[in-house]
């Protein structure tokens, strides 16, 4: 069991450490100013909009840039924190706030998965509406970002490395 939750504890670590650039470097390109990213990076975005059909990161909707204002204000802060415990192991103290995270992305991203499946997608001058493929498409692309905040959640939820108290010492 040990090594189990080592093995979560290195996908943990991975996952919060690689998050601080997709954050600054991808997701914030939806509610920074262009002039702000070298060209490189928004025609990277760009051909990631086109090719995949993305409109949420195209032209996104103010309920899906109040989500990337939360992943800046609120997760960007917490991921090297997450990163330094999980690369540490065994640290309890981030029980509380890995669920607090988990459950508040796990939200965040069911929302925007149903709008991927269910939404409308008006033709653009740059992009057609998303086919039921390609929406299958986007969901692939996000849904790890579901899988493994959930996946964070059954780890602090039932592991007895978390979820044990620690016996207080008697004087």
């Amino acid at each position: 069991m040990a090594a189990v939750t080592r093995l979560l504890e290195w996908l943990f670590f991975f996952y919060f450490f690689s998050h601080i650039p997709i954050t600054i470097l991808v997701d914030l390109q939806a509610v920074l100013p262009a002039r702000w990213y070298p060209q490189e990076l928004l025609d990277l975005m760009k051909w990631y909009c086109i090719t995949f059909k993305d409109h949420l990161m195209m032209d996104p909707p103010p309920w899906f840039k109040s989500f990337i204002y939360c992943e800046a204000i609120l997760q960007l802060p917490f991921f090297p924190v997450a990163a330094y415990a999980f690369f540490k192991g065994g640290c309890r103290w981030i029980r509380t706030p890995a669920i607090v995270y988990s459950s508040h992305v796990a939200t965040t991203v069911l929302a925007i998965l149903a709008h991927l499946l269910y939404g409308t997608f008006p033709k653009t001058s740059q992009v057609d509406s998303p086919t039921q493929e390609e929406r299958l498409n986007l969901v692939f692309v996000y849904a790890p970002y579901l899988a493994i905040p959930l996946l964070l959640l059954l780890t602090m939820l039932f592991s007895p490395q978390y979820n044990k108290e620690e016996k207080r010492k008697r004087k």
